[in-house]
């Protein structure tokens, strides 16, 4: 027998568990739907649904119209938030979220202006003419999502899919005490309903439509059968039982068939939707009007007034308790849905939402505060009511032990949260609190599981592309340096220059010139080393030979004499290098004749040296030696005459190999007669030398005895003996220089 025969004849089937708490529906169901009013503040949060948040378009300041986008959706899950009224964008500020965590959220503000004035509106009424496609769009820019509670996008849940849909369920059951908006919705909008359903069933074509009511309403189900006028539309009454109302449920108790598990009811070819989602869906597309407003039950004894109205979308609770006159007693509560899926509010400011169905505000007398939970005693009667025929008790053990493995293999995700098991148990163990915090505790897990293999392919993609690349390039290189190698070879064999011959003779060229200049750094270096240590021993010399008594005379002379021997070293060392390449010898004759010219003038160099260190002595007996001035002025004089005497000595030393690299002799006579000379000279030169420094460790008292005996010259005599001395050890210095640079010497090697 079809599905459509079997619910002709009332044949209908049951669920596993499920309860019969009190209904409690009057006297909200007893009255017409009202209008809520408009407050004076709008709260709307950006994300109302199941999915990602949209993308705000409005900023502080803008004027909205009512119906306005105040957000755009850039994806499928992404759903839009509307003006519920005209008015100004006060704020985008993180306010109270209507959710059972209480945490702040972003939220638009708009304060109304109060002429409620709509934006430009196209309405459709050809709808057979329309595709499936251009019917969705129009749905998903409604924002409309699933009335029911759940909040799931609709066009999402109402797209074409593989499997064929065959049966298309209306769900108002509306089986949860003290909520009847739904009832209502029906009782008065019956037609507008049906209008919904045909749109649906446009876009989905199923074979059978199935519109499903609670026997506990029978207004409603005489409503709706007055308006049908479809065959293919069946409304039908099923038992009241809670949960009848869950989707898994009523498929169950319609078809008889079960929603597999981690399955959806689309897999067995059915889709379920809301009647009061039906009833915005016809207003979307015919009337051109958002998701701006619902129904919304206001219960419980704590309103002055129990009814159903419109409510905007963004109302603030209090609002709604002000305006349905609240009167708080002992202990007050605000839930936000019924008494077995609704959850209490941590403030009065949170807003409604678009899956808002209830307002319900009970006294002590109609619900009990919570109380001390007791430890489970293993009735079973968790498990003997539930609807999804799972294990409560395990859940409840596994929760609390966080082990989120056992509690994905007891599968804690079929659980409707419907409140079943925590109404029967004795322990008074609020179960769904615990199975709500564990669902979010594995949701947070999964997110960064999933973040973290994101990152990991990316890194993987990120590796993989860095060694592409790295092996493309060392291709270039291997095909650069083959070709290189092919060019050179063609090259070579065309009789050309080899390149990397080339190269290595320039690099081998610049590492001589390299080396050639650091040697010649170095010759650099050593010279200078040598003028410092004679400047450094001359001035020691001076300073040894002053006693320690000296005072600033002492100081002015010793200072006198280092410049003057700096200044001698630095003239020989100038000249002596700059005579060594001028020598050019052409014949034997000039070569014998040169010899003997520079062991003339060597000789006299000698003479010359000898004469100034006997003249410089001979001045220190003229000091009066009554006075100890005196005997530190001869003392620093005797200094100065050694270091003259050994410059002297040291620069005919010089001169003597400087010149000899560049004599070529012919006649090897000549040549020893010539290193026989030089070296009688330099042997005369270190005796004079030697000589002079005797002469100046003699002891300083006789010299000064023999002065008493003898008559010395006058100090101007002195004076002028001393400097024509020095101007003829001068001038004998200069000619020995210039013969030694106009005369080439012998090898050293000949002089043996």
């Amino acid at each position: 027998m079809s599905l459509l025969a079997n619910l002709q004849a009332g044949k209908l089937h049951d669920f596993h568990g499920g309860i019969h708490p009190p209904e409690r529906k009057a006297p909200a169901n007893l009255k017409p739907i009202v209008d809520a009013g408009l407050p004076d503040e709008l709260v709307l949060q950006i994300r109302q649904h199941i999915g990602q948040p949209a993308r705000l378009r409005v900023k502080v300041g803008d004027h909205v119209l009512k119906g306005e986008r105040l957000t755009d959706a850039d994806n499928p899950m992404m759903i839009p938030v509307h003006a519920p009224t005209s008015g100004t964008v006060s704020a985008i500020e993180r306010r109270p979220l209507c959710h059972p965590s209480g945490l702040d959220g972003d939220c638009i503000i708009i304060q109304p202006d109060g002429q409620d004035r709509w934006r430009p509106r196209f309405p459709m009424s050809d709808i057979d003419a329309l595709g499936a496609d251009v019917l969705l769009e129009r749905i998903h820019e409604a924002g409309i999502t699933g009335l029911g509670g759940a909040g799931f996008p609709s066009h999402i849940k109402l797209r074409p899919r593989k499997k064929a849909i065959d049966t298309l369920i209306i769900n108002g059951v509306e089986c949860e005490p003290y909520i009847s908006a739904d009832d209502r919705l029906m009782r008065e909008h019956a037609s507008e309903i049906l209008e919904g359903v045909a749109i649906l069933r446009h876009i989905v074509q199923p074979r059978l439509t199935v519109i499903a009511v609670e026997d506990n309403k029978p207004e409603a189900l005489a409503a709706l059968r007055d308006a049908n006028g479809c065959e293919q539309v069946l409304v039908v009454a099923v038992p009241t039982k809670y949960p009848s109302g869950g989707e898994k449920q009523l498929i169950e108790i319609l078809t008889g068939q079960q929603v597999p598990r981690n399955g959806l009811p689309a897999d067995i070819g059915i889709v379920v939707q809301n009647v009061g989602t039906a009833f915005a869906v016809k207003r979307a597309v015919v009337d051109d009007e958002p998701l701006i407003q619902r129904v919304v039950t206001l219960a419980g004894n704590g309103f002055g007034e129990q009814c159903n109205a419109w409510v905007r979308i963004g109302t603030p609770v209090r609002y709604l308790l002000k305006r349905f006159a609240f009167r708080p007693g002992p202990d007050p509560r605000i839930i936000m849905g019924g008494p077995m899926m609704g959850f209490t509010l941590h403030t009065a400011a949170a807003p409604v939402i678009k899956g808002s169905n209830c307002v319900l505000a009970p006294t002590l007398d109609e619900l009990s505060p919570p109380v001390q939970e007791q430890p489970c005693i293993r009735c079973s009667q968790c498990a003997d009511v539930c609807p999804a025929s799972l294990l409560p008790q395990q859940l409840y053990w596994h929760a609390r032990a966080k082990e989120h493995d056992k509690l994905n293999s007891h599968n804690l995700f079929d659980c409707i949260e419907c409140g079943a098991c925590a109404w029967v148990c004795p322990s008074q163990i609020p179960l769904v609190q615990y199975y709500r915090v564990a669902k979010a505790d594995i949701r947070q897990a999964q997110r960064e599981a999933e973040q973290a293999e994101r990152a990991r392919q990316r890194f993987e993609a990120r590796q993989a592309r860095l060694e592409r690349e790295k092996a493309e390039r060392q291709a270039r290189q291997q095909k650069a340096a083959a070709e290189r190698k092919a060019r050179m070879a063609e090259q070579v064999a065309a009789g050309g220059e080899d390149p990397v011959a080339a190269a290595l003779a320039r690099v081998k060229a610049r590492q001589q010139a390299e080396g050639t200049d650091d040697m010649a750094a170095a010759r650099a270096a050593r010279k200078e080393e040598a003028r410092r240590n004679r400047e450094r021993k001359a001035a020691e010399a001076a300073a040894s030979a002053a006693p320690a008594s000296d005072d600033k005379k002492d100081a002015v002379a010793a200072a006198i004499a280092r410049a003057k021997a700096r200044k001698a070293a630095q003239a020989a060392e100038q000249s002596e290098p700059a005579t060594a390449p001028t020598a050019k010898p052409e014949t034997p004759a000039d070569d014998k004749k040169a010899a003997v010219a520079a062991a003339i003038a060597r000789a006299k160099a000698r003479k010359a040296a000898q004469a100034a260190e006997q003249n410089e002595p001979a001045t220190a007996p003229t000091a009066k030696p009554e006075t100890p001035a005196d005997d530190k002025k001869a003392a620093v004089a005797a200094a100065i005459a050694r270091a003259k005497a050994r410059k002297a000595a040291q620069a005919a030393e010089q001169n003597e190999p400087a010149t000899a690299p560049t004599a070529k002799p012919e006649a090897p006579v000549d040549d020893k007669k010539a290193a026989v000379a030089a070296a009688v000279a330099r042997a005369k030169a270190r005796k004079a030398a030697k000589d002079a420094e005797q002469a100046d460790a003699a002891p300083a008292e006789p010299a000064a005895e023999q002065t008493t005996e003898q008559s010395g010259p006058t100090p101007a005599e002195q004076s002028d003996d001393n400097k024509k001395a020095a101007i003829r050890a001068a001038v004998a210095r200069a000619k020995a220089r210039k013969a030694a640079a106009a005369s080439p010497q012998p090898k050293p090697e000949d002089e043996s």
